[in-house]
């Protein structure tokens, strides 16, 4: 099973990106050979920034983010977008 997420919308100020990535970990979890990737783009691309500081009442998409990358799922960033936004990928 090979399975895409487009992600576009910011990290924090909805549940979009953690919602979509719960979803990824549970896939990787129940479905140990599926590929799951991630494309990070417009200003879901700020999701991918290293040392995060998570608001208050979210959960840490930086550390999900390196979760699925730890179970051999891959996260690509738009390059135009990360440009305009400043963002850094997760090592």
């Amino acid at each position: 099973m090979n399975v895409l997420f487009i992600l576009n919308e910011a990290p924090y100020g909805s549940e979009k990106t953690y919602n979509a990535l719960r979803l990824a970990m549970t896939l990787q979890k129940d479905h140990p050979g599926a590929m799951v990737r991630i494309f990070l783009m417009a200003d879901a691309v700020t999701a991918a920034l290293k040392a995060q500081n998570t608001p208050q009442g979210y959960y840490n998409i930086e550390r999900m983010l390196k979760s699925v990358i730890a179970k051999g799922g891959q996260v690509k960033l738009c390059g135009t977008c990360c440009e305009t936004r400043v963002a850094c990928p997760v090592p």
